[in-house]
């Protein structure tokens, strides 16, 4: 099973980034390391979109495009969002979707919408396991996959770890279903009180970066098991506030930089056990 590697800009560029020079090195230094490409919203001005998609050929790093649909609107704002990452021919679109305080009934017509443009633009859409919207715990998750066989989800499971203060036991088959149906991986480990582990290379933090694994490679062996030769992983551990600082200087306990590679090589290296 090849794992494709793709580094976010989430902890390198501001969110409102643009095309420059600081942009291309930081481009180029993730070429360097070896990461297959790049996974983060579009840049700021669609301007830059050709710059940027140029970038990218010339590097030979592929794009993973990510969107957060908004209120009031959150079907127009999907819409919107995705004819614009359409033109910069990403492999799978990460889509913060919908609400966790809409009523089932309204998340169920968000999806039943979003299932008609992902079909109409022929590119995979990979929906955010993510606090504060519709998947945002696996009970909910699993009531939108089962009424909705064709959906599939980003896991991103350190928010369920969080949000649920530990996963409870009675998640496992709704966890079995959500594996099931993940065609892309964010690599963060959450535990009972955070989405992010202060630094997973803490023996301290060893049981949660163990499960993560577990429910990772059971992913990978689904993928597997379907006949795909590859599929897609992103490690994204974040900066402050999801990063922890030190009191009074706030300082990083850690460099997210190195975080993020050893996730990834200690995941690939999972694999082959």
């Amino acid at each position: 099973m090849n794992v494709l590697g793709f580094r976010s800009f989430w902890d390198l560029l501001p969110i409102a980034w643009q095309m420059n020079r600081e942009t291309e090195a930081i481009m180029e230094k993730i070429a360097e390391a070896g990461f297959d490409g790049i996974e983060f919203i579009p840049p700021q001005n669609p301007k830059d979109d050709a710059v940027f998609a140029k970038k990218l050929e010339n590097l030979g790093l592929q794009f993973i495009g990510q969107i957060s649909t908004q209120a009031p609107d959150h079907v127009g704002s999907f819409r919107e969002k995705i004819a614009r990452l359409r033109d910069l021919n990403p492999v799978i679109i990460v889509s913060h979707s919908a609400k966790d305080s809409m009523a089932f009934d309204q998340q169920c017509a968000f999806f039943e919408e979003a299932l008609a443009v992902e079909q109409a633009i022929q590119i995979p859409v990979a929906h955010e396991t993510h606090r504060g919207r519709a998947m945002f715990v696996p009970w909910t998750t699993a009531a939108l996959l089962r009424k909705f066989p064709e959906l599939h989800i980003n896991a991103d499971f350190s928010h369920w770890m969080v949000a649920c203060e530990g996963m409870p036991l009675e998640a496992d088959e709704d966890m079995q279903l959500a594996i099931s149906r993940a065609i892309h991986i964010h690599g963060r480990v959450g535990y009972p009180e955070g989405p992010q582990v202060p630094d997973p290379r803490d023996p301290y933090y060893e049981p949660y970066v163990k499960q993560h694994l577990q429910w990772w490679t059971m992913i990978a062996q689904e993928h597997r098991d379907a006949g795909h030769t590859q599929f897609t992983f992103t490690p994204e551990f974040g900066p402050s506030p999801y990063l922890q600082t030190q009191p009074y200087t706030n300082m990083p306990v850690a460099d997210t930089w190195d975080i993020n590679a050893w996730m990834f090589s200690t995941f690939k290296e999972s694999l082959m056990k």
